[in-house]
């Protein structure tokens, strides 16, 4: 029989669907399962973004420009304009999803072998798109203990080797909700510009900051202009994560133009997608007010329900829809498959992500899961009660 690669065999599988076999086997006995594994929002997509698509005139279902349409590129840009970010529209190459656009990013940035330092935990697919690049990930660990706050910039230089490429960071964070200061992007600039690295910030949850914090986009900062790459999507902002539309952006011309061959050879972006993604540029500031609104009532809730949980850890994130807790279990992975094989509480139960994925270190992150809080209240608090209970039984199980 023909072997697979050895890359194959090397791709990690997702933490956030690893579990759903185990999901639909409880779904099929009957059990309700409140899904706070995925960063799929509940929230309805703009009306005019859909609208747009059931109105578009066409009759032959075109390739578009390999880097998206120029009406999107341009009206896109005067909305990073609009939030005081210096980019036009031959700085931007439309993808399929923010994914693509990563994945664009290291395809032009690192060969194989060379090393990317990113601080941990970080969004699990990192793992997938740097093993399908053959990208070694260098990890700098954050911790629960000060709400996973960059780590010390020394702790970065003593990683620094002549194979570091880049550095990358989700601003705000997937999976913890961690925003990065100014101050801590000060700190960043100063070492990729002093050691001349590419500085990769995955900003897809940029719209979603709380507590009167400030999200610091890398391509606010003029010193980065060589060096910033900003990664966007339209997933979750306009909760459009069926749509596959993002961008790569950079002032920087020689990445733009090796990107530019990645999307070549991917030929272009969706169309339907691109006009649905074009007409939400035209989504009222209202839309945006209401929504993170809602979505810090939702932090709010399931934050405190889950800290009132005996031997839970948890901190309150500031940015994103996501939080990391640890759990009072040897292994989640374990809790996780057993919450939906063995445990419902009044025929209801939980689907969690093991936090371990969202490490690349072995070993770390096994007594943690991320929680998306994308649910609405009354269910998040239904999902901390479940998970309370279950704990108790958990604990019994264990021994």
């Amino acid at each position: 029989m023909p072997k697979i690669s050895q890359k194959g065999i090397s791709m990690p599988e997702s933490p956030i669907r690893k579990l759903v076999p185990f999901a639909e086997k409880a779904k099929s006995k009957g059990h309700h399962v409140y899904h706070l594994n995925i960063g799929q929002p509940d929230i309805k997509t703009p009306h005019g973004a859909l609208q747009a698509v059931k109105d578009a005139n066409i009759e032959v279902l075109e390739y578009s420009h390999s880097a998206g349409f120029e009406s999107y590129r341009n009206k896109l840009a005067k909305y990073y304009q609009g939030h005081s970010l210096d980019v036009n529209a031959d700085d931007i190459i439309i993808t399929t999803g923010g994914s693509e656009a990563l994945l664009f990013a290291l395809g032009s940035t690192l060969d194989p072998h060379d090393e990317i330092i990113i601080p941990e935990p970080f969004y699990a697919n990192y793992n997938g798109f740097s093993t399908s690049n053959g990208v070694n990930i260098v990890p700098v660990m954050s911790t629960i203990d000060n709400g996973f706050a960059l780590p010390a910039i020394s702790e970065f230089e003593k990683l620094i080797t002549p194979k570091t490429k880049a550095i990358l960071i989700c601003n705000p964070g997937n999976p913890t909700g961690y925003l990065y200061s100014e101050q801590e992007m000060k700190q960043l600039t100063e070492l990729v510009v002093k050691h001349d690295l590419f500085l990769i910030a995955d900003e897809v949850y940029r719209e979603f900051a709380y507590d009167g914090y400030k999200h610091i986009s890398v391509m606010s900062i003029p010193e980065l202009a060589n060096n910033a790459i900003m990664i966007d999507s339209v997933s979750k902002r306009y909760s459009m994560c069926g749509a596959r539309i993002g961008c790569i952006v950079s002032k920087n011309k020689d990445l733009m133009k090796a990107a530019m061959k990645f999307a070549q050879a991917r030929l272009s972006p969706p169309t339907f997608a691109q006009i649905a993604s074009e007409a939400a540029l035209d989504t009222p500031q209202s839309y945006f007010d209401e929504v993170i609104t809602e979505y810090k009532e939702r932090r709010d809730v399931f934050i405190n329900a889950l800290q009132q949980i005996e031997g839970v850890q948890v901190t309150v994130p500031h940015g994103a829809f996501y939080c990391v807790a640890k759990f009072p279990v040897k292994n989640a992975d374990d809790f996780a498959k057993w919450l939906l094989e063995e445990y419902n509480l009044n025929g209801e139960t939980v689907m969690i992500a093991p936090a371990a994925g969202f490490y690349s270190t072995p070993g770390v992150g096994m007594n943690e899961a991320r929680m998306a809080y994308v649910l609405k209240k009354d269910d998040l608090i239904k999902s901390a009660e479940i998970l309370k209970e279950a704990l108790k039984a958990y604990q019994q199980v264990e021994k």
